[in-house]
């Protein structure tokens, strides 16, 4: 239950984060935290973010990834009085919401 807590908080976050500090390195790209998830020990979290409206998301992805030291040291700017251990954050592109519509399509032909 603590793992989930302290996800929900870190998914919380980060959204507040990445709709203030991401126009500024993505331009005009939406960037949605779909799910944390995160380690035993709360060091770790994996973040699956979907980017909306990119013609590469994964060019997208790798920008976040290069500022993912800055959004760090903004999250335990947020979390400092609630979380010993600000998590080290991997970031990963969340495509369910395509594979959600290839399938829909597949689905009606």
């Amino acid at each position: 239950t603590r793992q989930k807590k302290v996800a929900r908080l870190i998914q919380k976050e980060l959204s507040i984060i990445l709709q203030k500090e991401a126009p500024g390195f993505l331009g005009n790209i939406m960037v949605s935290v779909t799910i944390v998830r995160m380690s035993p020990d709360l060091a770790n979290a994996n973040v699956f973010l979907s980017i909306f409206p990119a013609e590469d998301p994964k060019e997208a992805l790798k920008v976040i990834k290069s500022h993912s030291g800055l959004i760090r040291k903004s999250l335990g700017n947020l979390v400092r009085h609630q979380l010993r251990i600000v998590p080290i954050l991997e970031f990963f592109l969340d495509d369910s919401a395509a594979y959600a519509e290839e399938i829909d399509i597949l689905l009606k032909k």
